[in-house]
């Protein structure tokens, strides 16, 4: 068999070229579980509000790596010490940190597995590839568990200034065209430094840094929480709750094998073993684009409109408010829908809800971003920060929303 060159280039749009460090990043690239995520998008139904955003989750794992790369490279040039054996852990984490990712990605979790985190999941499909390759991704796992005795590689995947945001947020404003998500994620890397194996960005970077935070507040505001995409998500959940119920009472309905035994069985962490894990592998956004095509002209009313509210983009309106909303506003939206279409309230409930949704740039509380002095002094960013918008980031804002069918669904 002729052997493989392992030593390949991506091109990507964000950084240009991206090389894979090694044969075993290379061989987990290669893998099927990996290549799912070529299928899964990166952002859910954001391409309703901003057409190019269908980049995949492929893609952005692609970029981490690459980002991770520069990463230790700063890090080791400032004397820090990282063996070959972390720095290949750091490679293996980043890269399969979403690999647990469903079908556009967070509608999946509160609907067809029950309350199963695609963390969970991306830690299983992790654990089933260290077999698979022999052990080789043991010091990977401990690191993303944040078990590993030094806290700053944990850091580099997941803390609120990790590898993880500086793609996502320069990937996603590029793909959807929103200018102020875009940060200079390679600015950033270059201010990083490690203290007492603690992660901290050095003095110099605090406007990069409050760029960041400022540019996620703001990504989240005017892309991830955007109410299109927020009540096509809440659709999407709805849809895949009406096709569990109506599989519940006997329907059959038609959709690929692997959606077909999510619908059928009720799978929660508890029973997730290695077949559900392979069945798993082979769902993504193809099976519920296509499953709703033909659900479109199901029998079932609630069924049928969902699908076809999202296949088509005739959305329900959505308003969204600083109070919570009124039980009573509700009650007539819901009264109108039952006595316009004769349908039961359990079936109007689809239609007309309600829902809350949350913004926060910078929590106090998790793992804070430290600023290094020259002095050799350690401070919280916030209190660094010669700005009090930073204080303002950090303050949590609550927004509450109901949604209910324009005048004729």
């Amino acid at each position: 068999m002729q052997t493989k060159n392992k030593l390949k280039i991506f091109n990507d749009p964000i950084y240009g070229f991206i090389t894979i460090p090694n044969s075993l990043i290379f061989d987990l690239i290669e893998h099927k579980y990996f290549q799912r995520l070529r299928r899964i998008s990166q952002m859910g139904m954001s391409y309703l509000v901003y057409p190019g955003a269908h980049h995949t989750r492929f893609h952005h794992a692609i970029g981490c790596m690459h980002l991770m790369q520069k990463a230790v490279q700063v890090l080791r040039f400032k004397g820090v010490d990282v063996s070959s054996e972390e720095e290949n852990a750091l490679y293996v984490a980043i890269l399969l940190h979403d690999i647990g990712h469903g079908p556009f990605s967070h509608a999946m979790e509160h609907s067809i597995v029950n309350g199963v985190s695609h963390e969970e999941i991306s830690m299983l499909f992790m654990e089933a590839l260290n077999k698979e390759f022999n052990g080789s991704l043991t010091l990977a796992i401990n690191i993303f568990k944040g078990e590993y005795h030094r806290p700053f590689l944990c850091s580099l995947i997941s803390s609120q200034f990790d590898m993880d945001r500086a793609d996502y947020l320069k990937r996603d404003s590029f793909y959807t065209g929103v200018a102020e998500g875009n940060i200079n994620s390679e600015r950033l890397i270059t201010m990083l430094n490690v203290v007492n194996d603690e992660l901290v960005v050095e003095e110099k970077g605090i406007y990069s840094v409050e760029k960041f935070l400022l540019a996620r507040r703001l990504m989240y505001w005017q892309v991830y929480l955007h109410k299109t995409s927020l009540v096509a998500e809440q659709l999407l959940t709805r849809v895949l709750q009406r096709a569990k119920e109506l599989t519940s009472q006997g329907y059959t309905l038609e959709a690929s094998k692997p959606l077909q035994f999510f619908l059928e069985n009720d799978i929660s962490i508890s029973n997730f073993d290695e077949s559900v894990l392979k069945t798993f592998s082979m769902l993504d956004d193809y099976d519920i684009v296509s499953a709703m095509k033909s659900w479109q002209t199901h029998e079932d009313f609630v069924l049928r409109n969902l699908c076809d509210m999202i296949i088509n983009r005739q959305l329900l309106k959505i308003k969204i408010k600083n109070k919570p909303i009124k039980e009573k506003l509700k009650e007539k939206h819901l009264e109108k829908l039952i006595n316009t279409y004769g349908i039961t309230s359990g079936e109007a409930k689809y239609f007309v809800f309600t829902g809350s949704i949350f913004n926060q740039a910078y929590q106090l509380e998790s793992k804070q971003i430290n600023m290094l002095h020259k002095s050799g002094k350690i401070e919280n960013i916030v209190k660094a920060s010669d700005q009090l918008n930073l204080k303002a980031l950090s303050k949590p804002v609550l927004k509450y929303f109901i949604c209910y069918p324009k005048v004729k669904m």
